[in-house]
């Protein structure tokens, strides 16, 4: 079977550059999966956080030049206008954040309106090129096409088709891989935070210091660790060692120093998570009039504290994969090969990954719209 364009994935990447393809009536969808737009549906609490008001390089892991240079074509207010063309307003949740007003089925059926052709249930066994032609290997059949957009995301969400074959695909071909691993997810812990796994359930807000970011959001104490927005967020920028976690970032030790009122009460904190984490530093919960100064010193260090974390969750549990195709060996005006002619990559494959709030969609749909425009 012969095509001018094959993109693999029907996910947000793929269906995107379907959408702006040229040769809409020469392109074919290849999709492991039995239905299109998988981690469409699931992201976002069901609603797709689609895009945020806010975006800009700083934003993203990755070489910051390219990732302005793609975005920059089409860039969230562009997505917006876009989407309100078609007939869906997205609405905004933190300020921020763009969200499907219902449903992800919205910004699902308007991907899915141009009515590209998708053949499902077909995994990519491998992929080579016979002179000009791309040859696409499944399990039963064999795809031929002039160009092939690989836009088969990550190794996040195994259970939702997430993988490594767009990397494999890459690699055959001779791309630099940057290395992988979980991102936006959380943090297991070490022995001496155990103590955190008893908090499962309570979220607070917190400051939170990573490499060279300063991250502002809520934590959640979980089972098997730490969790919630913040976390996810620093699991972006972590490599190895210790973050640093400010657990009462509005308060400061020095203003209750007279108060009559119990330490636990005073740090404006959930009960159980203030009692936690003055005992883990050694300090008795008694009125703060009564502390000493070698005991307030002691509390600084709730606004200061160091954790090593033991791990990341893992893939089963992040929201999206950092690493990826070498973007250096990309071209950011077209999402072309630098090595190879005709071969594009776009969305979660390139090393670009962005922060919890719309960054990951907005950078899938700009990579996209980039590629499709460029596709002769």
């Amino acid at each position: 079977m012969r095509y001018k364009n094959i993109i693999l994935g029907a996910g947000a990447s793929g269906l995107m550059s379907a959408v702006w393809l040229k040769d809409r009536d020469s392109t074919l969808i290849l999709e492991a999966n039995p239905r299109a737009g998988a981690k469409i549906l699931i992201s976002g609490g069901g609603k797709c956080n689609i895009t945020n008001r806010n975006i800009s390089p700083k934003d993203y892991r990755g070489d910051w030049r390219f990732i302005q240079a793609v975005i920059k074509r089409f860039d969230n207010r562009a997505l917006i206008r876009w989407l309100e063309s078609k007939g869906l307003k997205p609405v905004t949740r933190k300020d921020a954040q763009y969200f499907c007003p219902n449903s992800a089925n919205e910004i699902l059926d308007i991907l899915l309106k141009s009515k590209p052709t998708i053949h499902y249930n077909r995994r990519v066994d491998r992929v080579e090129k016979r002179g000009d032609e791309f040859v696409v290997h499944c399990s039963k059949d064999r795809y031929f096409c002039k160009n092939l957009i690989v836009a088969l995301g990550g190794e996040a969400y195994p259970k939702i088709g997430g993988s490594s074959k767009g990397l494999e695909i890459a690699k055959s071909f001779g791309h630099t891989i940057t290395p992988t691993a979980p991102a936006l997810t959380g943090f297991t812990l070490q022995k001496e935070q155990f103590f955190m796994k008893e908090l499962s359930g309570i979220s607070i807000f917190v400051r939170v210091k990573v490499a060279d970011r300063n991250i502002e959001g809520n934590l959640l104490f979980a089972h098997k660790g730490i969790s919630g927005p913040a976390i996810y967020d620093a699991s972006l920028w972590w490599e190895r060692g210790a973050i640093e976690i400010d657990f009462i970032p509005k308060l400061e030790p020095k203003s209750i120093r007279g108060s009559k009122k119990l330490l636990s009460t005073a740090l404006n904190i959930p009960k159980r998570v203030a009692k936690a984490l003055i005992a883990s530093i050694g300090l008795e919960d008694k009125s703060c009039n009564r502390l000493t100064q070698g005991e307030f010193e002691r509390l600084e260090t709730l606004k200061h504290y160091r954790l090593a974390p033991a791990g990341r969750f893992g893939y089963s549990r992040a929201e999206v994969m950092r690493g990826g195709v070498a973007t250096d060996e990309i071209d950011s005006k077209t999402m072309e090969s630098k090595l190879v002619d005709n071969l594009y990559f776009v969305g979660e494959v390139l090393d670009v990954t962005g922060r919890v709030g719309g960054y990951n969609f907005q950078w899938a749909f700009s990579s996209a719209k980039v590629c499709a425009d460029s596709v002769r």
